[in-house]
């Protein structure tokens, strides 16, 4: 039997149209270590059989945007991606359309289309890898949700519930605390009174509506509300008040039985060394027993498992022994270390 320590990706190949014919064995290479390639093992699963390899190991990633939404390529140029650099699975999970104006989410008008490309993808790329129809669907109070009527009759493989605005301005805008460090000052000012413990307070307030409302399948960027906090230097994560709110959500989260997913988006697009969710939460979120995720939240094709390997090696040191994903069409834990889930 093989230690599951000694799968590495190797260094040298790349995919199946890269370097090597189908019809051969894949590279075992010398001494302890033991090189797997997921994306051969279709054609090579009786050669690891007879050689007692029953591992394969490699990332996954359900959080992603496509032209549709505010990503900034076709759909099928991640599924490539993906393919090539030998995803055993693949989400895609485009900002859900609501019923106002934005520049992010998916125009209604171009829902209908969106949803045929993500099915036709997965008619013709389903025998390559999974291909799972998600979304990220933003939460505001009796105005968008997963029970929205613009998502009505919708079929989905998985969602995950997010939380980019927080109540509106006075002329009835929206206040969206991710575009930029100008409108999210603009509207702790407005709306808040320049109050940062309120506005983080009612972040949070939402995120555990949401939960029980739309019962997510994963809660996405849980303390998206810290983002500008490095420049800003608003609060201090360690202020009783804000851990207070962490725990009220993390006790929410326990309840409803979701995956917390860890985006390293953050972490590879801005420079930020913390991820969404901060470790600290991580360490409670693991501690009560919550399943986690890691996730890319790319908006590129090369971004699809950008800043994944950084943060397992963060989760490990915690430590997180196993992470969840959609494999099989079932949420399922894995063991995983710096190269990627290890499937068995």
């Amino acid at each position: 039997m093989v230690d599951v320590a000694q799968l590495v990706r190797a260094p040298d190949c790349g995919s199946g149209s890269r370097g090597f014919e189908p019809h051969l064995p894949p590279k075992i290479h010398e001494g302890n270590n033991i090189y797997c390639f997921p994306f051969l093992f279709p054609y090579h699963l009786p050669y690891f059989r007879k050689q007692k390899i029953i591992y394969m190991q490699s990332w996954v990633n359900y959080h992603s945007h496509t032209r549709y939404d505010d990503g900034n390529a076709e759909p099928i140029e991640y599924i490539k991606k993906a393919i090539e650099i030998g995803m055993p699975a693949y989400g895609y999970s485009a900002h859900a359309p609501v019923n106002f104006n934005t520049d992010w989410c998916v125009p209604q008008e171009k829902f209908n289309q969106y949803k045929d490309a993500i099915k036709k993808i997965k008619d013709e790329y389903g025998n390559k890898l999974q291909i799972y129809q998600g979304l990220e669907i933003d939460y505001i109070p009796d105005i968008a949700g997963k029970n929205s009527n613009i998502l009505k009759d919708t079929e989905l493989d998985y969602f995950i519930g997010s939380i980019h605005f927080v109540d509106r301005f006075q002329n009835d805008d929206h206040w969206n605390i991710d575009t930029s460090l100008e409108l999210f000052k603009k509207g702790l000012i407005s709306i808040f009174d320049n109050n940062i413990r309120k506005a983080a307070t009612r972040y949070f307030e939402l995120t555990r509506q949401m939960i029980e409302e739309d019962q997510p399948d994963i809660i996405g960027h849980m303390d998206k509300i810290k983002m500008f906090n490095t420049k800003l230097n608003l609060f201090d994560e360690t202020d009783k008040w804000y851990r207070d709110q962490v725990n009220l959500t993390i006790q929410c989260i326990k309840k409803s039985g979701g995956i917390v997913e860890i985006n390293t988006r953050g972490y590879y697009r801005y420079n930020q060394p913390e991820l969404y969710p901060s470790l600290w939460i991580v360490n409670l979120l693991n501690k009560a027993g919550i399943p986690l995720m890691i996730n890319s939240d790319s908006h590129k094709p090369n971004e699809i498992v950008a800043g994944m390997t950084y943060c397992a090696k963060k989760l490990k040191k915690l430590p997180v022994e196993k992470i969840f994903a959609l494999y099989n069409n079932k949420w399922k834990e894995f063991l995983f270390n710096e190269n990627g889930l290890i499937f068995p």
